[in-house]
């Protein structure tokens, strides 16, 4: 077989290690370095790939969104947002040209300041999607922490539902016990090939999850129960309150910088646009099918996470049981996976190459990044019991500039010029868009807050 030959930039980008052949290997002695085969990427493989860097944690939300602005526009708004991803990354790939890293592209067009900060927008989210994980394995075990949320029934939580309130089964210490017994041996893990298997778990049981919701919802539409599921937001709705809903959509499909280590394995690169366009009719089509079903099923007492909903006190306890532990799993098995990327891209920030050795060659050094992000994860999961002001808050940030913000800066610095009208006056809408929604959010939350 062929192995294929993969140029990287001059700027680092430490989310995955580089992909080259074994005859180039040689070459890379302070990198960490994987042998790329020509055949082993398939369109099948790569549509399965980029789908499953789309769909994470933003899922569990997905029904409050249709709580909050009807079945309709949320709706609209999931293929609005699908739509836009498309086209940014589409920028993306084709102002590929010398660079072959979203990193490089920034730097290309902004210098090191334009690396940097998109550094430091990957880092925000992804360290703010792992304390959302941790959140919703809280609320999966041992509940909301005993809050009202918009008025609706407290959720108790499996080992609150099935052992009654003790000490042992509170949220903290719950949360406590995951993080040291679970997440921390799969984190010390120093190679993400060794969790292959987990991976390969947590998407069965992703889709065991969204097949009994949908199950359940059809079950409920069929004996006629009246959940008061709208079409429309409620009359009521403020302006600003619906669009509180806008960056929990954005983050659920913040994927573009995961496009180029993605595309890096190809043989054809070409292929990755359509695949892209598969992978978000894929995802449009479940997000579309959890919020249905879950709406469908719990109407105005919708939680931010859906999982808080369902409740072992019900006839259908082991069915809800059975959905709460497969996605909380999921979570479990996935969230190593995010924490390998933040954890690499931390130690690039504070200790570049080549002036220190590579993070695999100093264990105390990698032991003490790992442990240090899996505190901080747990004392914000700790401190922000709900998801989605966290979601709100990311969206409306980092998520913004990862998904649309910096691609279309790029097509206006159009550093190659090689951008068309057409692109910029996208770019031009697509910023606009991304400015007005996310100040509009940001204003709504404070005004909430206070």
């Amino acid at each position: 077989m062929k192995m294929k030959s993969v140029v990287t930039d001059e700027i680092s980008y430490p989310l995955l290690p580089k992909f080259v052949s074994t005859k180039n290997a040689k070459d890379y002695k302070t990198f960490p370095v994987v042998l790329v085969d020509e055949d082993d990427s398939s369109h099948s493989g790569l549509v399965f790939n980029v789908t499953t860097s789309i769909i994470g944690g933003g899922i569990m939300s997905i029904p409050a969104i249709l709580q909050v602005l009807g079945i309709v526009p949320a709706l609209m708004l999931i293929v609005i947002v699908a739509i836009l991803s498309e086209i940014s990354v589409d920028f993306l790939l084709r102002f590929t040209v010398k660079k072959t890293t979203y990193a490089g592209l920034m730097g290309e067009s902004f210098g090191l300041a334009g690396s940097f900060l998109l550094q430091i927008c990957i880092l925000v989210t992804n360290l703010g999607c792992l304390i959302i994980y941790l959140i919703v394995i809280g609320d999966v075990l041992s509940g909301t922490g005993g809050k009202l949320e918009y008025g609706k029934n407290v959720h108790m939580g499996i080992l609150r539902e099935s052992f009654g309130i003790q000490w042992w089964n509170s949220r903290n210490f719950s949360m406590l016990l995951v993080t040291i017994f679970v997440m921390l041996p799969l984190v010390l893990l120093k190679r993400i090939e060794s969790l292959r298997y987990t991976s390969a778990v947590s998407v069965f049981l992703a889709v065991v999850f969204v097949s009994i919701t949908m199950a359940m919802a059809i079950f409920s539409f069929w004996e006629g129960k009246d959940t008061t599921a709208r079409l429309l937001p409620a009359e009521d709705s403020s302006f600003s309150k619906l669009f509180t809903a806008v960056p929990i959509i954005v983050t659920a499909f913040t994927f573009q910088p995961n496009v180029h280590p993605i595309r890096a394995e190809l043989s054809k690169p070409s292929d990755m646009t359509s695949a892209i366009r598969i992978s978000l009719v894929i995802c449009v089509a479940i997000y579309s099918i959890v919020g249905i079903s879950g709406y469908q099923l719990f109407g105005d007492s919708t939680m931010s996470d859906i999982l808080s909903n369902f409740s072992s006190t019900t006839k259908t306890w082991i069915l809800t049981d059975i959905i709460r532990l497969s996605y909380a799993i999921h979570i479990m098995l996935v969230f190593p996976i995010l924490n390998f990327s933040l954890r690499v891209n931390v130690d690039e920030l504070f200790f570049p190459r080549p002036k220190w050795p590579a993070l695999s060659a100093h264990p105390a050094r990698f032991v003490s990044i790992t442990c240090f992000l899996l505190l901080i994860v747990y004392v914000a999961a700790v401190v922000i019991p709900n998801i989605w002001y966290f979601f709100q808050f990311i969206g409306s940030t980092t998520s913004l500039c990862l998904a649309f913000i910096f691609p279309s800066a790029i097509v206006l610095r159009d550093y190659h010029g090689v951008a068309t009208r057409r692109d910029k006056v996208l770019a031009v809408l697509m910023i606009t868009l991304a400015v007005e929604a996310s100040s509009i959010a940001i204003s709504s939350n404070v005004i909430t807050l206070i």
